[in-house]
């Protein structure tokens, strides 16, 4: 397995999207890490992730930061 070159970051992340995403990767092999570097490469080279991503405004209501 080769080494990858990685980036340690801080972020703050809302409460109680965290927790319902750990109930629902329970029982799987998901864990943030990958799904933080999952959702940054499909970010960065699937524009209709992209526009998904852009345009999720859920979020917003909690705090403008998000």
């Amino acid at each position: 397995m080769p080494k990858y070159q990685t980036k340690l970051t801080s972020v703050n992340i809302l409460d109680g999207v965290y927790k319902k995403f750990k109930v629902s990767t329970i029982d799987g092999n998901i864990n943030l890490q990958k799904i933080v570097n999952r959702a940054l490469d499909l970010y960065n080279t699937k524009e209709d992730f992209k526009k998904v991503i852009d345009n999720h405004n859920t979020l917003t209501q909690n705090s403008s930061k998000f």
